[in-house]
């Protein structure tokens, strides 16, 4: 995949994830770890259809140190298949946001508290997957602010700076900010902060061609270096092409489908080719400077 991916011009970044609490026995056949027994407060789909969630066990001072090496093993698994490199994940309400929230992280030792220890599991890990592939192959994704799976933040303004301070010098690929809105205080913050390169992966409420062109025009002005799309693309195959026109965008169907396996409602969205040219539904207007390099 990788090789054919680059026989056509393209990069690949490979995303290295933990769910921790976000799991079930059933999914994986084993207990979920979590930096502290805090439930998700929601059920989890698993084969056996949305079941409660359990009470995670706490991880350990071993389960931490075994977790970074896992990370770090991932990172070289990836370069080895032909990826560029890695994102470490620490957003979005999985195990390394679990452990900079603190309703998801009541630890007492080094790892929980004030945020200077709430951020050392994310920082370890990073430092980790950068020790075994290089820091110029490794992204870190963070979600500041972000309630999903049930992650309360009291102390966002003051977590995502700290956390910045700790790998801004560490010469990493990027940073990238998953709905973090460029008006918010935090986001001026890291951007002020960050040395690096800075993705913006922005809030999309309207999905046609003028919404994403609009978000993702006001994140690159609000200092983004890229901007990051999700649903856009997986609902439409030449999502860039698209852009740069002002071509229409497929609606998602159902965003479910795009992770149950199997063509429908994940690989089976037309691309403009295979549909009518329909020249009056373009709009200049959103031919606004989103460059293909500036879009992933």
């Amino acid at each position: 995949m990788t090789e054919a991916v680059r026989e056509r011009g393209g990069r690949m970044f490979l995303q290295l994830q933990h769910g921790g609490r976000v799991s079930h026995p059933e999914t994986i056949g084993l207990t979920p770890v979590a930096p502290s027994p805090v439930p998700l407060p929601e059920t989890i789909f698993t084969p056996h259809g949305h079941l409660p969630a359990v009470v995670p066990r706490e991880m350990g001072a071993d389960d931490i140190r075994a977790t970074a090496a896992d990370f770090a093993a991932a990172g070289r698994r990836a370069v080895d298949a032909g990826f560029e490199g890695v994102e470490v994940h620490s957003a979005n309400g999985h195990l390394l946001h679990q452990f900079l929230a603190g309703n998801t992280n009541r630890r007492t030792d080094g790892y929980g508290g004030p945020a200077e220890r709430r951020v050392r599991f994310t920082v370890e890990v990073t430092e980790a997957v950068a020790d075994a592939i290089g820091a110029d192959r490794v992204g870190l994704r963070s979600s500041p602010g972000n309630t999903v799976n049930g992650i309360e933040e009291d102390d966002t303004d003051v977590l995502y700076p700290v956390l910045v301070a700790r790998l801004k010098e560490r010469g990493l690929a990027c940073l990238h900010l998953v709905h973090a809105g460029p008006d918010t205080a935090v986001y001026r913050r890291i951007r002020a902060d960050w040395p690096g390169v800075l993705i913006g992966n922005p809030v999309l409420p309207d999905l046609t061609t003028e919404g994403v062109t609009r978000a993702a025009t006001d994140t690159l002005a609000a200092g983004a270096d890229l901007v990051a799309l999700g649903r856009p693309f997986l609902a439409n195959p030449d999502l860039v092409a698209r852009l740069r026109l002002g071509a229409p965008l497929n609606p998602v169907r159902d965003r479910y489908l795009m992770y149950t396996g199997g063509a429908t409602g994940y690989t089976d969205y037309p691309a403009l080719d295979d549909q009518p040219s329909s020249p009056s539904s373009r709009s200049s207007s959103s031919m606004v400077a989103l460059d293909g390099p500036r879009v992933a």
